[in-house]
């Protein structure tokens, strides 16, 4: 067994299979304990169901009594090769923003699609964001191959309209498998439903793909969260990427002060390093300035300080966006208020219908490129370089829009 670890999201319109597919992998894998599958069959019965696969991610009862996934969960299995993390984000279109959240911590996507109901809305919008967040790995399953009675010939109509559109927003999944979640058709296991269908499996599909650079290995970046003044000053945060430990040499941004860690500080625990993916606390040999939304780093290469960011964001608010007004940035801890100061083109996210260039409003929905002018500096990267540092939400009282930096302008 590898130690890696590979994220994955599932996305597609609602009702298309998405937590079904979810409970049929766990299940497949052995990843399921007893007590939830006794469980599962308990809800299942209740309601006068046969035992129901999706209700392993749907456990909250709003969810079960509406039907549809509301938040974006994650859950775990593992193969031969290594173990997975599935996020699991949502189909419904007024949860559009969880989706986002989602799919931009995923480092491969499944795109699942009704064998019946063929290529949807949402289908299409979804496909749009894993390309707005660079998901070049990616596989897309036709679900429900069981409904049409394992019709090829359904199969590749779905497939083609699918493929012509994913080649007009430069995806090219690696594998399109047809699959039935509900009975388990070439999901972990082959069977004798579709002879005519000579590939793989999905968890074959997905041994195939690679993981990111480990974010431990990229350069250290350190987000302020709060200070906490005690019998000793500890500056908390987390670690978003590289690895920093007690006597490093570190510098604050974006004032450029430099010091010394004397100590890092966890609960109960005697540490003396802490590296990408934790929270932590540092004590510095310095009483410096520091505050919620500076960043630490210890490496030459800086990240930009900057006013200026080019970007691609996804709108998602009712009320549209009108240029000339102001919103709240917020990249990691980092909250400023900014204004879109160019509106380079606007597209449908469904048709992928260009709706405006150089346009002067964003309405629900739509995807914009745009340019960013921030009140005073912020520390960003290029969203392929450091997801956390190259995303960003935008808001009013409460977020209208999610986007990813595409360049930067020192």
């Amino acid at each position: 067994m590898n130690n890696e670890t590979l994220k994955f999201v599932i996305v597609g319109h609602v009702d298309h299979g998405k937590s079904t597919l979810i409970g049929r992998l766990l299940y497949d894998t052995g990843s399921l304990p007893e007590e939830k599958i006794e469980e599962i069959k308990e809800i299942c019965e209740s309601l006068g169901k046969d035992i129901e696969f999706g209700y392993v991610m749907d456990h909250l009862e709003e969810e079960r009594d509406q039907g549809i996934t509301i938040d974006t969960a994650q859950t775990f299995f593992k193969t031969e090769k290594r173990d997975y993390v599935i996020i699991d984000a949502p189909g419904h279109v007024e949860f559009i923003k969880n989706m986002i959240s989602g799919a931009s911590q995923a480092e491969a996507a499944v795109l699942i699609v009704d064998a019946q109901e063929g290529v949807k809305e949402q289908t299409k919008r979804h496909a749009y964001i894993l390309s707005m967040l660079g998901l070049s790995q990616v596989i897309v399953v036709i679900n429900k191959m069981d409904i049409i009675k394992y019709d090829k010939n359904r199969f590749e109509i779905v497939k083609k309209d699918l493929l012509d559109f994913l080649s007009n927003i430069n995806i090219q999944p690696s594998y399109v498998i047809p699959i039935s979640a509900k009975n388990g058709d070439f999901i972990a296991n082959k069977t004798a439903s579709m002879e005519w269908y000579l590939g793989c499996t999905l968890l074959e599909a997905l041994d195939t793909f690679e993981t990111k650079e480990s974010a431990v290995a990229k350069p250290t970046r350190f987000v302020v969260q709060d200070v906490y003044s005690l019998d000793k000053r500890i500056v908390v945060g987390s670690v978003v990427s590289g690895i920093l430990r007690k006597g490093d040499r570190i510098k604050v941004l974006p004032s450029g002060e430099e010091t010394n860690i004397k100590s890092i500080e966890e609960f109960l625990k005697d540490v003396t390093e802490a590296e990408a993916g934790k929270s932590t606390g540092i004590v510095t040999e310095d009483k410096l300035f520091i505050d919620r939304g500076n960043v630490i780093i210890k490496d030459n290469d800086m990240p930009v300080i900057t006013t200026k960011i080019k970007a691609n964001i996804f709108w998602m608010d009712k009320i549209p966006f009108n240029k000339g007004e102001v919103l709240n940035f917020r990249c990691a801890t980092q909250e400023i208020s900014c204004s879109i100061e160019k509106i380079f083109r606007v597209i449908n996210s469904s048709t992928l219908e260009i709706i405006a260039e150089d346009g002067v409003e964003i309405k629900n929905r739509e995807v914009a490129n745009v340019l960013i002018k921030t009140d005073r500096p912020v520390i960003v990267e290029n969203f392929n370089k450091i997801e956390e540092l190259g995303r960003f939400v935008l808001g009013r009282e409460d977020t209208v829009a999610g986007g990813i930096i595409t360049e930067l302008m020192p």
